[in-house]
């Protein structure tokens, strides 16, 4: 048997290495903590419906990425005495609305952890691991006890000699602050963009577009300290593709909220929504990759692991892409071709952004096989 559930989480505060808490809810027979979970319909999307649970249990809302995190396994005693064993997959969600009342709300206590505690606080190993993994902190543990760690990412490891080396060189300009202060500002774009795509509040459009402005003064910034500085961290053509990739995904949000600003588009299809998701996911994952990058040889397999999920986010974001623009050529096409214009537009630059983290992810690799 097969169930879906939603891992909701939120950061505490606006730092780069801000820590991320997780909900977790009381079940209804037990009242030991779990995330919230059950079975999908028939039909419906599995994160759709991890959705659904986690605002009728939890009573919260936010995008979920379409993308699931991984999948743990317990054992379910079902009525008739029968004890079966149930694999869910995991779907992030990134929570941006609490509600003060809920379906479940009279059956089910619902209380935020620090990642470590909720990890704690479940009964399942799997789900336990799944929960530390969420995290750059308590990776390294569930990884080994899982064998996540490929082949691939033990060769990445730097050379205890050369990394000893290393450590003596002079870091001169700051780089990786400004790789992180970079990452911020697409952390916040994404969010107002998913927003925007799930309210149509028009203040999200705002938000974005300075965001992208801030996004502009940092990579003038690092285009000036590379030009001046003498030793860098890695080849410059390293930190300026890193860094010019990175841009352009706040540039094609920009682009994106530019033109729903120009056609008025008011309503978002559940693909769009769905995207932006994936945005945000892969947003949060490229700030979480940049403080890795003071150390790429001990931290080789965490970076291995982040950007290999952003690919599998970029591949399974061409699939909605495609069904979205499907959808509306079927729709719209026919009668209304410039509301298809639009449609294709606004998927155009969707796909871009989800396009430029693939591109960010490659040359995060490219640094790791550089330096391996």
């Amino acid at each position: 048997m097969r169930q879906i559930a939603a891992l909701p989480y939120r950061t505490e505060g606006n730092a780069v290495d801000a820590p991320v808490r997780v909900l977790l809810v009381t079940s209804r027979e037990s009242g030991r903590w779990v995330i919230p979970k059950g079975n999908p319909e028939a039909g419906m999307p599995a994160h759709t419906a991890a959705a659904i649970e986690a605002e009728e249990e939890a009573g919260v809302r936010g995008p979920v990425c379409p993308l699931p995190l991984g999948s743990y396994r317990y054992r379910k005693k079902r009525g008739n005495g029968a004890s079966l064993m149930i694999d869910v997959d995991v779907f992030p969600l990134s929570v941006s609305q609490e509600l003060v009342a809920w379906k479940e709300q009279g059956q089910r206590e619902r209380r935020w952890f620090s990642l470590a505690e909720a990890a704690a606080a479940v009964d399942e190993p799997d789900l336990s691991d799944l929960i530390r993994s969420f995290g750059p902190a308590e990776f390294r543990a569930a990884a080994q006890r899982n064998g996540l760690l490929t082949a691939v990412a033990r060769k990445s490891k730097v050379h205890h000699m050369f990394a000893w080396f290393q450590r003596l060189l002079p870091k001169t300009g700051n780089f990786f602050e400004m790789f992180e202060q970079h990452a911020l500002t697409i952390v916040a774009g994404a969010d107002a963009l998913a927003r925007l795509l799930a309210d149509g509040n028009r203040d999200h459009i705002r938000e974005v577009i300075e965001r992208e402005h801030d996004a502009d003064e940092i990579i003038r910034e690092m285009l000036r300290t590379v030009r001046e500085t003498f030793l860098t961290p890695f080849d410059r053509g390293a930190i300026t593709s890193l860094i010019g990739a990175m841009d352009d995904a706040i540039d094609e949000m920009q682009a994106a909220v530019q033109a729903i600003d120009l056609y008025e588009v008011t309503s978002f299809d559940q693909e769009m929504k769905d995207m932006a998701a994936i945005i945000v996911d892969a947003a949060r994952l490229t700030m979480e990759a940049m403080p890795l990058l003071r150390d790429v040889g001990r931290n080789g397999p965490r970076l291995h692991e982040l950007t290999e999920r952003l690919v599998r986010m970029e591949s399974h974001a061409d699939e909605i892409h495609a069904a979205g623009l499907k959808r509306a050529f079927k729709e719209l096409g026919p009668g209304d071709p410039l509301g298809f214009a639009v449609h294709r537009e606004l998927f155009k630059h969707l796909e871009r952004i989800v396009d430029a983290f693939e591109d960010v992810a490659n040359e995060i690799d490219g640094i790791v096989i550089d330096h391996s």
